[in-house]
């Protein structure tokens, strides 16, 4: 009992863990209290800041909007709307075909065809169907050409593997002509479709395939209509003209807006570029040249005709010419042309370059008179030779150059000090290039006659020590035959415009080389070469021609100098000039000598030329210049019968002619 009365009740708090508490049991809180007390420990919401919040927000999005439209509208809305214009514009490119390539007479050497390259998308193909009457006639990639004609079911035929795959761009042929697309386009072929492009072609094959040059693909450029040698690339610009362009506002999908933005600027056609070369010249000569590799044995060769009055190039061939249309398939060697880039001596072809410098320095005339031995020594004991042995013989100056003695030409050259010989070497234009109007040229070499040693300052004088191209020996007898005039050698004739007007090319400055009289005596000496000399057989019937022969050296494959160079140079008509016409071969097997192997070669050449350009036959020649002292060159033996009597057709005469082998 006591225990019980001073007992506790037990607070909720130490209840225990489980118990469960009773409403109104002893201890326990009461219903209403307890709800009470929750309520007054929660905390009540505030609306308004919330609503503050999302104002102020509102409020400062507004602002930015608002100041955003302000620069819009107010601050820079041009410059805006350039941008947005600027983003919907597009810009095409417009292009114009390469110009033509023409000889002097306007016959097409190079020109820009249309042509198509052909694709299809395997994926489309595959779905093809061919409905005709309601009925499926073919379909997939077997689809028969409706067409008969052989050359699309050929193509068909020969490119179906390339119908079969998954991918969506596969070229079945390029370069196809638009009467084959249109056959192909006729077959309506869902997946086969075409792009239009430009192909380069030269219908003349590899006439003048070494002038023209070719196109092809560049590392740095688009396409393969780019030039890379001869005309196509020294005239590039020339022939692309400028391209233009158009530009277009256009929509989301790509396409123009019709009233949008459009602006054009035209494209500037290019130029045709007219060539001095006339094609039947360069036909004959290419031809002849080729002839003569196989009659010589000669491994290649030159031979180029000039204008001696204008300096225009009627032809400049090279043997193994490159075929514009295939330029892969010749050696590297010859796409270009070696007639301007291969270098060599030009032997006693020089020669002419001394007698007029002695002649213009007043130190010999044509009729001096020498004693030339077979073997001869300078003072500083340089020994010199001639090509065949012989005694001591009197001579002229004019006998010297018809005998194309070296001692003789040693001999005379002594009188001109070693910087007057360089100085005429130079101005009758060695040691520098043409200008001719190729990509590629050569110099020559030709050292500064300080730098001559002891041999060279004297073999320079016949044309040894000193190396040139085939066209820089053309050019001293240009300058001989122009009356002392030196022209710079061209291939360009002009401009054609597209109203069919020739533009003239800047003709080129004349440089005085030597006096009128002094090409006079000098030409009339080259004659004599022709009419008794070592050039007997580079006359042509009807004509005078003046001229000298040469062999010399060159640089061989091995890189030595031991490749031999037999060459002819000469003009017509000597009286009043027409052609500069020059020959050179290459190790020739038959004969070594420039008047057995290449003045026949001249002979044609020039004959062939003088008849091209319808130039009158030589009018009467002129009296002869003594070569042996008290001889006089007649070839009828007598001075009643006028030497122009030898180009009408008679028999020529019996006199003693010089040996044609030096």
């Amino acid at each position: 009992m006591d225990e019980r009365r001073n007992a506790r009740p037990t607070s909720p708090r130490s209840a225990p863990q489980g118990a469960r508490r009773v409403p109104g049991a002893a201890g326990g809180p009461r219903p209403g209290k307890g709800r009470a007390a929750r309520a007054r420990g929660m905390r009540i919401g505030r609306p308004q800041m919330r609503q503050q919040v999302i104002t102020l927000g509102a409020l400062g999005i507004l602002t930015l909007f608002a100041g955003r439209l302000v620069m819009i509208q107010v601050v820079d809305p041009d410059d805006l709307a350039t941008q947005a214009l600027q983003s919907r514009l597009a810009t095409t490119t417009v292009t114009t075909e390469r110009a033509d390539i023409v000889d002097r007479n306007g016959e097409v050497l190079a020109t820009s065809v249309s042509r198509y390259h052909v694709f299809v998308n395997q994926t489309k193909i595959a779905d093809f169907k061919r409905v005709e009457n309601g009925e499926t006639v073919a379909e997939g990639r077997s689809t028969p050409p409706r067409s008969s004609r052989p050359s699309w079911t050929w193509t068909r035929t020969s490119l179906a593997a390339s119908l079969v795959g998954d991918d969506t761009f596969v070229y079945l042929a390029k370069y196809v002509t638009p009467e084959t697309w249109d056959l192909i386009n006729d077959e309506k072929i869902t997946g086969i479709e075409a792009e239009a492009v430009s192909e380069r072609v030269y219908p003349n094959g590899d006439l003048a395939g070494n002038i023209v040059g070719f196109v092809g693909g560049v590392d740095d450029k688009q396409g393969v209509n780019w030039g890379l040698a001869g005309i196509e690339k020294s005239q590039e610009e020339t022939l692309l003209g400028t391209d233009g362009s158009y530009t277009y506002e256009r929509g989301g999908n790509g396409t123009a807006i019709p009233t949008g933005e459009f602006d054009e600027t035209p494209a500037e056609p290019g130029q045709d570029v007219v060539l001095t070369i006339d094609r039947d010249i360069q036909y004959y000569a290419q031809n002849r040249l080729e002839e003569a590799l196989d009659e010589t044995g000669a491994t290649h060769g030159f031979i180029t005709v000039q204008d001696p009055t204008t300096g225009e190039i009627l032809a400049m061939a090279d043997s193994g010419t490159v075929d514009p249309n295939d330029p892969g398939a010749t050696d590297g060697s010859s796409r270009t042309s070696r007639a301007i880039e291969d270098v060599f001596e030009p032997g006693s072809t020089a020669k002419a370059i001394t007698m007029a410098a002695a002649i213009e320095e007043g130190v010999i005339t044509p009729t001096s008179r020498f004693e030339v031995p077979y073997k001869y020594t300078t003072s500083n004991g340089q020994e010199f030779k001639d090509s065949h042995e012989h005694g001591l013989e009197k001579f002229t100056a004019a006998g010297i150059l018809t005998e194309s003695s070296n001692t003789g030409t040693v001999m005379i050259g002594e009188k001109l000090t070693e910087e007057q010989r360089y100085e005429y070497l130079t101005k009758f234009g060695f040691g520098t290039a043409t200008g001719v109007g190729m990509p590629v040229e050569s110099a020559g070499l030709l050292a500064n006659w300080d730098d001559w040693d002891g041999r060279t300052k004297y073999a320079v004088l016949y044309g040894q020590g000193v190396a040139v191209t085939a066209l820089q020996t053309t050019q001293v007898y240009q300058t001989l035959a122009n009356g002392g005039e030196r022209l710079s050698p061209t291939l360009i004739k002009g401009y054609r415009n597209e109203d069919g007007t020739i533009t003239d090319a800047e003709a080129s400055e004349p440089v005085r080389v030597v006096s009128e009289d002094t090409a006079d005596q000098v030409m009339l000496m080259l004659e004599d070469v022709t009419e008794g000399g070592t050039g007997t057989l580079a006359q042509v019937d009807g004509y005078r021609v003046a001229g000298k022969t040469g062999t010399a050296q060159a640089v061989g494959s091995d890189g030595k100098l031991g490749s031999i160079v037999a060459s002819f140079v000469g003009v017509a008509p000597a009286d009043d000039p027409a052609v500069v016409v020059s020959v050179s071969l290459f190790d020739p097997q038959t004969s070594i000598y420039g008047g057995v192997v290449a003045a026949p070669v001249f002979s044609d050449v020039t004959a062939f030329a003088l008849q091209t350009l319808r130039v009158a036959p030589s009018g009467e020649a002129e009296e002869p210049v003594p070569d042996h002292l008290g001889v006089t060159r007649d070839p009828y033996g007598t001075s009643a019968r006028p030497r122009s009597d030898r180009h009408a057709g008679g028999r020529r005469g019996t006199h003693r002619r010089s040996d044609p082998r030096r």
